[in-house]
């Protein structure tokens, strides 16, 4: 599974741009010079003007004709360059720019700012050439989406992905940007990222870059949705009326964080999951980013995505490259439900790789809630007997393994097993519950070390840190340099090296700390604002090489439960750990703003034991594993400890989700209640693609004193069609329109999971 497997690109006489070929998705008018990008239900247009510059036409529901070129507004514009050069910035600060850059005249939010070596700043870059292609290129080092060959080998094979290259050029700096774009047809999707070229004879600098910009008319009183949260509290879906000035989500904490998510959403107001426009932009990377709204003194709006300058800057000597990360754009004239559906599907078919994606995942339990670090081989296979006779496939070993790791304290780094806990060793312990009939899987921190560790003692340099002042630790552990090759390669074998000695088939690969004191005592002076970018390329390059020397290893990326939640990871891992909070009702709101746009396939969701280690609440068991089948499902609790009512139910609830589980995997999902909204039910449904069969949830979270039932409406179905609910039929126009009545259960925390099948005629 190496970094070009997921390419594909045609280039040949069957290409559907050539004249007379109906149905193009990417059209280059020469008269008017304009492009117009085209999806199933979404046109993007960009102009040309006579000087050069990229400018933003349109953005939205798609049009059947290429005549748009009056909504650029060049005639409107009294001080363009080409007419009045003393007015040049008035023009600049106003035009709606493709990727405007910094330093010229524009004073809004700048895409691109470099610094030639005489320490000025100032970037113009103008329209070259373009070139436009079937399929998709990749992006050296970074995750990005792609097109298979079998994606496609159709019949309309031209036209499901098209990529054009816009190739411009700064004459003074010698630069060239080439911007892409690629228009997925079935999925109403269009990416972009930028990549620079230093063509001239001066080392110059990057000290901005970001991959996407979207300039608007300020036509309503938009509304910014967002994903903020904190550790156990990630990703709740907030929305604020923007005004004039700039308004944002933003990490610079190394990583893309819990505080933060690398997506903004801009909404007109009154948008439902049914109704209203949705313009979304979702970033393809792991580290600091910076995703902002602004609006101008002209009545205009600039939403721009990319990585944060905080702490960032690149030197580009001649011959050299910088390729910036992708973007994810998507626009929905039908609310955020559509909005959803398509990045799900988007994200199911281009960029999670893994050879798991529509396979059955083994149903898992943990360890850590179970024994946290105290735990020995008896234990473990204790707990690996009863999970066996329950019907659970996987067996996790948490923190705790290696080292002398008896609390979080100290031994990251120290990647050899602890044979005082674990006696036999790690093979014995694998062999052992292989034996039992579960399969093995382990916890690393690979990106970690402790001052108390081996490691430190004998390479204090491979830590992050400002020479001659005392790091700040967080969790009393510090960070590795990644910059550093020799670092990163003890880091990769360190857990290639465990997974060479025993059968193991799964992996959790934890970050439990964020970035700070960035120095690096491997990067010169010149180079040290690369460390945060530098970073993350290092991670990409080890979990690449991992999936690659071990292709059937079934890795679930974490960061202290979803701190590096986002697209970037799902290029390597097809589940990521969804939150440290296990609890029933907190997770109804996480993982409904991860499923806002994420698939339930990527989201690892887990029963826990109650009282809840996290807030302390107790919840039905029964509930708990309903609300854990929105995702991954697995256990994360002693078996052997818990009620024996309880532990009794564990069976039949994995018997439902197997039953279950292609329909969660591949299915498409509906919010159709948030108890985040209304404070008292929750409820979504998932739909088969055919609308042969779904399945939806409802949670009571708080009882209330009404005495007449619930009435939810259905969506997704087949209008004409019957559907068959606890035996009873109803039409399925019925259903969506007039409601299915749900018999109000009593008491708080209650949850029933519903299944719906079509009728045939």
């Amino acid at each position: 599974m190496s970094h070009i497997w997921p390419i594909y690109c045609k280039i040949n006489h069957r290409d559907p741009w050539r004249k007379g070929v109906k149905n193009r998705m990417i059209i280059y008018d020469e008269k008017q010079h304009i492009f117009q990008l085209n999806t199933k239900s979404t046109s993007y247009m960009i102009g040309i003007t006579p000087e050069g510059y990229l400018g933003h036409i349109y953005y939205g529901e798609r049009l059947q004709h290429i005549d748009g070129g009056y909504l650029l507004r060049t005639e409107e514009y009294p001080y363009t360059p080409e007419r009045n050069k003393r007015e040049k910035c008035v023009f600049l600060e106003s035009f709606p720019m493709e990727l405007p850059s910094g330093g010229i005249g524009d004073f809004r939010e700048s895409c691109l700012d470099i610094r030639d070596e005489y320490g000025c700043l100032g970037t113009e870059i103008l329209y070259k050439e373009h070139r436009i292609y079937s399929g998709k290129t990749s992006l050296e080092g970074l995750p990005a989406s792609f097109v298979t060959a079998s994606q496609m080998d159709t019949e309309d094979a031209g036209t499901a992905v098209q990529t054009l290259e816009l190739i411009c050029q700064d004459r003074v700096l010698g630069v060239e940007v080439v911007l892409s774009y690629t228009a997925f047809e079935r999925e109403d999707v269009i990416t972009r990222s930028v990549r620079v070229h230093n063509r001239g004879e001066q080392t110059l600098t990057i000290e901005k870059i970001y991959s996407a910009c979207l300039d608007m008319d300020y036509e309503e009183d938009y509304e910014l949705l967002t994903l903020p949260g904190a550790w156990a509290r990630e990703r709740r879906i907030q929305r604020r009326r923007i005004g004039y000035g700039r308004q944002s989500a933003a990490s610079i904490r190394g990583e893309s964080g819990h505080q933060e998510h690398p997506f903004i959403a801009l909404v007109t107001p009154g948008t439902t999951q049914t109704q209203g426009d949705v313009y979304a932009m979702h970033f393809v990377y792991s580290g600091n980013f910076l995703g902002q709204v602004e609006v101008s003194q002209h009545d205009m709006i600039r939403m721009t995505m990319g990585i944060h300058s905080y702490e960032f800057g690149w030197k580009l000597t001649p011959g050299q490259s910088f390729q910036a990360p992708e973007v994810v754009l998507t626009y929905s004239s039908e609310g955020l439900g559509k909005m959803t559906r398509s990045l799900h599907d988007f994200y199911r078919e281009h960029l999670i790789r893994s050879r798991y994606k529509n396979t059955e995942r083994p149903i898992l339990i943990n360890n850590w809630e179970a024994t946290y670090f105290d735990f020995t081989t008896e234990k473990l296979l204790d707990i690996a007997q009863t999970a066996k006779d329950c019907g659970i496939e996987l067996f996790v070993m948490d923190d705790g393994w290696f080292g002398r790791r008896n609390n979080d304290e100290s031994s990251l780094g120290d990647w050899y097993v602890n044979e005082a806990k674990l006696t036999g060793g790690l093979k014995y312990l694998v062999d052992s519950i292989n034996k039992i009939g579960l399969k093995f899987g382990i916890w690393f921190e690979p990106e970690m070390i402790s001052p108390d560790s081996d490691l430190f003692r004998a390479h204090p340099d491979w830590m992050i840190q400002i020479p001659g002042r005392e790091p700040a630790l967080s969790r009393a552990q510090g960070v590795l340099d990644l910059s550093n090759p020799e670092v990163e390669e003890y880091a990769y074998e360190s857990v290639a090296r465990i997974l060479r000695s025993a059968p193991i088939m799964y992996v959790k690969w934890d970050m439990n700390r964020q970035l700070s004191d960035l120095g690096s005592a491997y990067l010169s002076k010149e180079h040290g604002r690369e460390l945060l970018h530098r970073y993350v390329l290092a991670v990409y390059r080890m979990q690449e090489r991992l999936i690659t020397e071990f292709p059937d290893l079934l890795l679930e990326n974490c960061s202290g439960g979803g701190g590096r939640f986002d697209p970037g990871m799902l290029y390597y891992s097809p589940q990521i750990w969804c939150s440290d909070d296990t609890d029933a009702v907190e997770r109804l709101g996480i993982q409904e703003g991860t499923a806002l746009i994420y698939p339930l396939s990527t989201i690892g969701a887990h029963v826990s034991v109650c009282p809840n280690h996290t807030v302390g609440r107790v919840t039905p068991f029964k509930t708990r594993g309903i609300i854990a089948m929105a995702g991954t499902f697995g256990y994360e609790l002693d078996v052997t400890k818990i009620p024996e009512e309880d532990r009794d139910m564990i069976a039949s609830q994995v018997e439902t989700y197997k039953k279950y589980c292609p329909l969660i995997q591949s299915g498409d999902y509906y919010r159709i209640a948030s108890y985040q909204n209304n404070h008292y039910f929750d409820c979504y449904e998932i739909v088969s693609k055919d609308k042969k069969e779904a399945i939806f949830v409802f949670v009571q979270v708080i009882a209330q004193p009404n005495m007449h039932s619930i009435r939810v409406k259905l969506k997704g179905l087949d209008n004409e069609a019957k559907y068959k609910i606890n035996g009873t039929v109803y039409d399925a126009d019925a259903l969506m329109n007039g409601g299915f009545i749900i018999k109000r259960p009593w008491g708080d925390f209650q949850a029933e999971l519903f299944h719906i099948e079509k009728i045939n005629d």
